[in-house]
């Protein structure tokens, strides 16, 4: 009995100890490389439900008072992260002029950040800004335009956009639009336009990286096909696993593998496991047969009957949880087809809109993921490349090619010569 009770205490202690290990590892890896998440939908999330008040109030713990948000400063501090894409997300459905006036709304407000919290966040372009940023212990602030609809058609938006701090575009978001196929859409030009095309080497000339989450596979092909640069899908998934149209098939993994570019995963349940995937669409099934306006549906006309047979569907047919483990196996994958210099993290934090991964549900938990990576195997280095260390790469070569793509210039001699000789 004293022995059994000697063994049982000894795996209590055990446990901990290894859990310090992984996490004495983890905080040294991220001390030397920032962590880096792909895609946050904070800002969207404090415009939808602060509306003004998001200019001016007090950001360091809404976990405390709003449990809806994943978001915080000290959350954010807990869960040592380096730099975000802040994604500037508004509806593809609104009208052009609308979706440029609100995109530019929300860049003031990423931008705001580091004025209201300086000793916090940094504003940060390049990879050199973020390293410096991280360098002086504060939270580098990317920008991500999550939409090529934000742009109303016009290079010069786009050339705006870049100008105030945009780091990346999505090429679309849910809806097709003029010039790109969505995933999530009925597809209107098998893949890029000509002009979607000239939006691809634009990002390229302004040292901007081509997002591909939320498009069709021919988009994410053609654009691969057309761009100087390395690639990113900020936000998504490996169809291997789960065969949603917006996660990425291992032969555009190896594509994105030989243009350098890195998959960010993403951690939505409906991205991440297809059993979810599949209840998400018979739950919307089983509304609709409720009450599916104007004319059919079992409870039609009825709204308090229709939510009242819904809830005991619910009950019936349970979510299936989605895990932590699940998402790694994810990151797992994206690793073993593209390579480990191409898997990164792009949560998605503040606008999965869904319960979130168990051991996921905010901004602290990016060291439980990556200890979970550790102890599937992987090494510092490989934790390094995942957290940051790959995206950080990306964002140079695009800053080389931005470089390259500069018109040279005539120096003052030359033209002086030239005007003489005349």
């Amino acid at each position: 009995m004293r022995a059994a009770l000697l063994a049982a205490a000894a795996l209590l202690t055990a446990a901990p100890a290894a859990a310090q290990d992984d996490a004495a590892r983890v905080a040294r890896v991220l001390k030397a490389t920032p962590l880096i998440d792909g895609h946050n939908d904070w800002a969207e999330a404090l415009r939808e439900r602060e509306g003004e008040r998001r200019w001016t109030m007090d950001l360091r713990d809404l976990g405390m008072s709003d449990p809806a948000y994943n978001t915080d400063i000290v959350r954010l501090r807990r869960g040592l992260v380096g730099g975000q894409f802040w994604s500037v997300w508004v509806s593809p459905d609104l009208p052009g002029k609308e979706q440029v006036e609100q995109t530019l709304e929300q860049i003031d407000l990423v931008r705001s950040l580091a004025d209201r919290y300086p000793d916090t966040f940094a504003l940060a372009r390049t990879a050199a800004d973020v390293r410096r940023a991280h360098a002086a212990g504060r939270i580098a602030c990317l920008i991500g335009v999550e939409g090529g609809g934000q742009i109303d058609g016009s290079l010069s938006v786009l050339r705006a956009y870049a100008a105030l701090g945009a780091g990346y575009l999505t090429l679309t978001h849910s809806r097709t639009i003029d010039w790109a196929d969505s995933a999530t859409d009925d597809p209107h030009h098998d893949g890029l336009t000509d002009f979607g095309r000239k939006v691809v080497l634009e990002l390229n000339r302004l040292g901007m990286l081509v997002d591909l989450s939320h498009v069709s596979e021919k988009v994410m092909r053609d654009a691969l096909a057309v761009t100087r640069a390395p690639v990113i899908f900020s936000h998504s998934g490996a169809r291997a696993l789960n065969d949603h149209p917006r996660n990425v098939s291992d032969e555009v993994l190896r594509l994105v593998a030989r243009n350098g570019g890195v998959v960010m995963v993403d951690y939505a349940p409906g991205y991440v496991a297809d059993a979810y995937r599949r209840w998400s669409a018979d739950s919307l099934a089983e509304k609709a047969r409720l009450n599916s306006p104007p004319y059919n549906g079992l409870d039609i006309g009825q709204p308090e009957k229709a939510a009242a047979d819904y809830a005991a569907w619910l009950r019936a047919h349970p979510a299936p949880t989605v895990t932590l483990a699940q998402v790694a196996d994810h990151i797992v994958h994206v690793a073993k087809v593209a390579g480990i210099d191409h898997v990164g993290l792009g949560s998605d934090f503040d606008g999965v809109g869904e319960t979130l991964p168990k051991g996921l549900g905010d901004v602290s938990t990016y060291p439980a993921l990556l200890a979970e990576l550790m102890r599937r195997g992987w090494s510092d280095a490989d934790i390094s490349k995942l957290a940051g260390g790959n995206v950080l790469r990306v964002m140079e070569a695009a800053e080389r090619v931005k470089a390259r793509l500069a018109p040279k210039s005539t120096s003052v001699s030359k033209r002086v010569g030239h005007e003489q000789s005349l």
